[in-house]
């Protein structure tokens, strides 16, 4: 079976001028990826790596100044309108809906834009609502959609034509912890079910860790890992972070034997322990500290995504 996405050698520069002059910025430098049928790969680095770049790239927005890529079989430039109808794309911070519409109506000229019969449409839409749990909001307006609920609209926009490829870039920004949880889960199914293929760019990375297989790591428009998620953190060495409140003023947790103590505050009431996820736990750091005080309440923090790529680049030189 043909590669989902394929690249060799993939390169885009840009001219910028600085004061007087002009200088050429290499946004994707030599980029050479596989990526197979089903996978959900993860696609992450700091702001200004290149991950929007490759993106428009794949999708046929932009021309690569040197090097090939191929999505879903075709050439993404050449054959932008028939790669249209086998890729969804989701931006997070961008909308694909109709502003002032309900969303049901969204749905219809989308599948009009599709060329998606009647009959099709109406399955679609009716399954599509049913697995995302929108039913309450189908006849809002967009504008008047919470951010959770318009980004649930927003994936079902682009799963309507059935993609082979879903592109979600930074799909649970500004969420909230039970809205994140809920499209995770659903597209976590969606995989599961229709065995869609998913690049995932984001921030967060319980985004990558929840969702994705692979991980693919840029800097400076340069591949610098491409492996799972447990070889990142063996590559890395980045830790996750356990914050605690407590129900009583509490001294240091130090001398815990599974994680470090980084900080304190309210008189003891919120403490932060580092711990090395390849090694331990966050249930037995949180038993840990349990022993030794009363929690209330209790967060896991995600290594930030800057410091793994930091971490990745040190590790190489």
């Amino acid at each position: 079976m043909s590669a989902i996405v394929e690249t060799a050698g993939l390169t885009r520069e840009f001219t910028v001028r600085d004061g007087v002059r002009r200088r050429r910025l290499t946004a994707v430098d030599d980029l050479t990826v596989r990526i197979e049928p089903g996978e959900a790969v993860g696609y992450i680095g700091a702001n200004g790596a290149g991950k929007s770049t490759t993106i428009k790239m794949l999708a046929g927005i932009l021309v690569p100044t040197s090097g090939t890529v191929t999505t879903c079989g075709l050439r993404p430039v050449r054959d932008r309108r028939r790669l249209a109808r086998r890729i969804g794309v989701v931006f997070g911070q961008r909308s694909q809906l109709w502003w002032d519409l309900p969303v049901r109506e969204s749905f219809r000229i989308l599948a009009a834009i599709h060329a998606l019969p009647a009959t099709v449409e109406r399955a679609r839409t009716e399954e599509l609502v049913e697995r995302l749990e929108m039913a309450d909001f189908l006849a809002t307006p967009v504008r008047q959609l919470s951010l959770g609920q318009r980004m649930r609209a927003e994936v079902a926009a682009a799963l309507l034509h059935a993609p082979r490829l879903v592109i979600l870039d930074e799909p649970t920004i500004g969420l909230d912890v039970l809205s994140k949880q809920r499209l995770r889960e659903f597209l976590i199914a969606m995989r599961r079910t229709d065995g869609t293929t998913l690049l995932l760019t984001t921030h967060d990375m319980g985004d990558v860790e929840r969702l994705c297989d692979r991980v693919l790591v840029v800097d400076h428009g340069r591949l610098a890992y491409d492996g799972d998620l447990a070889g990142l953190g063996r590559t890395t060495g980045a830790e996750r972070v356990l914050v605690v409140h407590l129900a009583a003023p509490s001294p240091d947790l130090t001398g815990i034997p599974v994680a470090r103590h980084l900080s304190s505050e309210a008189h003891g009431l919120r403490q932060s322990l580092a711990f090395d996820a390849e090694a331990t736990t966050a249930a037995r750091v949180f038993a840990a500290v349990a022993e030794r005080a009363e929690i209330l309440d209790f967060t896991v923090e995600e290594p930030d995504i800057e410091d793994v790529v930091r971490r990745i680049y040190a590790a190489r030189r």
